[in-house]
């Protein structure tokens, strides 16, 4: 049931944002209403930004609060304010469309009205959507591991990069994981940045042999860490930087320095508490933008692991076109055996 809260008008950044129906609780077992989520995006405005400044942006949304039903809106809304700019994205099934891409926090605030918990910006800013600027590795626990196994995978993620020269920034996912944001030259494509993700995931294979895997199918993962190479193929988005995950606690995406790994968890990040950190220290990752690094030493990688161990593609994930060099899309324990060679 809606809220019978008049409507507020908030300021941020110079604009007057209003927001409808701010009673409404979003988040039943803490009490946080839709208001709680405008003040925390407005607190946080400078951190989220720079996570989203130019990006086509989809957005999570929740209109009810989490107990509701929930979608994601790749399509600019159609009252869109003509100071929120737009860019022109195309999916892997040729067809495109217009996201939002946020410039200001009132921009994040004017989604945040229409009951956006979680942005999922793409890996390119407005100029350029067909090069990523950023390489993105998703260190993901599965059953059996948790975040301090995905620590350990991010500690040895932190000397591979330091070893090919790349500056790597890692955040909390707001759930169980960790990301590790390397800000890159717009130079490869987005097949080229998902190759040089995999070089990345078999390379912590081979360091961490039994603790993480890049096997694309659920039944081989085992109880190891993921590297979802997949969330650097054209149209997989990850959770930007200070995003509210939809969860009871309601956790958010937290930049990092490396040497506060060890002693955090994710549930120490909330609406509450973020706002906290941030009055405090700032955006750890706020100087982000002033790197752009190069893939050339993990696309040889990749070439290497192709050349001498006959290590090519992985599977895309199910909805897309059948890719050049894919091996079969198929889960094994499915899968039919080759025909024999006939004489």
């Amino acid at each position: 049931m809606a809220s019978k809260g008049a409507a507020v008008e908030l300021e941020v950044g110079g604009r007057t944002v209003r927001l409808s129906s701010p009673d409404k609780i979003y988040f039943p077992d803490r009490g946080f209403t839709k208001l709680d989520v405008a003040h925390y995006y407005i607190a946080v405005g400078e951190g989220i930004t720079r996570a989203l400044r130019d990006r086509p942006t989809t957005l999570q949304r929740y209109i009810e609060g989490i107990g509701g039903e929930s979608f994601y809106q790749k399509r600019a809304p159609k009252n869109l304010p003509d100071w929120i700019p737009t860019a022109r994205i195309a999916f892997p099934s040729g067809r495109s469309a217009d996201e939002i891409c946020p410039t200001e926090p009132a921009a994040v605030l004017w989604a945040a009205n229409l009951g956006t918990l979680t942005f999922h910006p793409w890996p390119v800013r407005r100029g350029d959507t067909e090069h990523p600027d950023e390489l993105r590795i998703d260190l993901d626990p599965q059953p059996g591991t948790d975040f301090k196994d995905a620590v350990a995978a991010a500690h040895e993620l932190h000397g591979l990069l330091d070893e090919q020269g790349l500056n790597g920034r890692p955040k909390t996912s707001g759930g169980r994981g960790l990301h590790v944001f390397v800000p890159i030259e717009p130079r490869w494509t987005f097949t080229q940045v998902r190759r040089a993700a995999i070089a990345v995931g078999r390379e912590l294979e081979r360091r961490m042999p039994g603790r993480v895997t890049t096997a694309w199918w659920k039944e081989e993962r085992g109880e190891r860490i993921f590297v979802d190479y997949n969330q650097t193929a054209r149209d997989r988005t990850i959770a930007s930087a200070y995003s509210v995950r939809p969860n009871q606690y309601a956790t958010v995406s937290a930049p990092l320095r490396w040497d506060e790994l060890d002693d955090v968890a994710p549930r120490d990040f909330d609406i509450e508490t973020m706002q906290t950190r941030f009055a405090e220290i700032g955006d750890p990752h706020a100087d982000m933008d002033a790197d752009a690094f190069s893939l050339e030493g993990l696309l040889e990688l990749a070439a290497r692991d192709e050349r001498d161990h006959g290590h090519g593609d992985l599977p895309y994930p199910p909805d897309y076109p059948k890719m050049p060099g894919e091996p079969k899309r198929v889960q094994p324990s499915r899968a039919r055996p080759d025909p024999p060679d006939m004489p």
